[in-house]
């Protein structure tokens, strides 16, 4: 009898059900900025959206980083769409170091159709460099207090229970220098004005 070869049709295996994808929920300030969009903004609408609150909102008002609200009939506070973008720019700004003053008269230029763009620039590299500086002088900072801990854990030691070491008036001796700096720690503003007002005494 002549062979026939059957031919073997390959297991169909069943492909894994997929899983119906979910929608990740939309978060509430998503929601409300959708329902929102191009419309007049509350004040307390703009502070849930940008993340301050409404007394932040009078401040820059009040310091001219943001244009004054407009009172509806009803006397609500009404801000336009694109004081949302204007509040996390001033935002945003502010966390990278400008001041007020400083976004203040930028942002005024930028209201009156100029383009101050070179100004925020050397601005930048300006707070660049003093944050550098700040860097070693918080660095040298930190070998001086470790320097001290050493040394007070020596005096301790020897020091009766109860009795006065004496820590801090230790450090003056060892570092007499300290008595007219300025600590690393202040704000650049203020070390400026600490600066000056140590410079007219001189």
């Amino acid at each position: 009898m002549e062979y026939i070869p059957q031919l073997r049709m390959p297991l169909l295996q069943k492909k894994p059900r997929r899983k119906p994808e979910t929608k990740a929920k939309a978060k509430p300030e998503t929601k409300l900025a959708k329902s929102l969009a191009g419309h007049a903004l509350r004040s307390g609408e703009l502070a849930q959206l940008a993340g301050v609150s409404r007394d932040t909102l009078r401040h820059y008002e009040r310091k001219g980083l943001l244009h004054a609200a407009q009172r509806s009939q009803n006397g609500y506070r009404h801000y336009p769409p694109q004081a949302l973008e204007r509040v996390r720019l001033i935002r945003s700004a502010l966390s990278i170091g400008f001041t007020v003053d400083e976004l203040r008269d930028i942002l005024q230029l930028r209201d009156r159709g100029a383009a101050p763009c070179q100004q925020v620039h050397a601005l930048a590299m300006e707070k660049a460099r003093e944050l550098q500086a700040r860097i070693r002088e918080l660095e040298a900072l930190h070998m001086a207090l470790q320097k001290a801990i050493r040394g007070w854990a020596r005096k301790l030691k020897s020091t009766a229970p109860g009795k006065r070491a004496g820590l801090l008036e230790m450090f003056v001796a060892n570092h007499p220098e300290s008595v007219r700096a300025i600590s690393p720690q202040t704000s650049p503003g203020l070390k400026r004005k600490l600066e000056r007002d140590e410079g007219k005494k001189r």
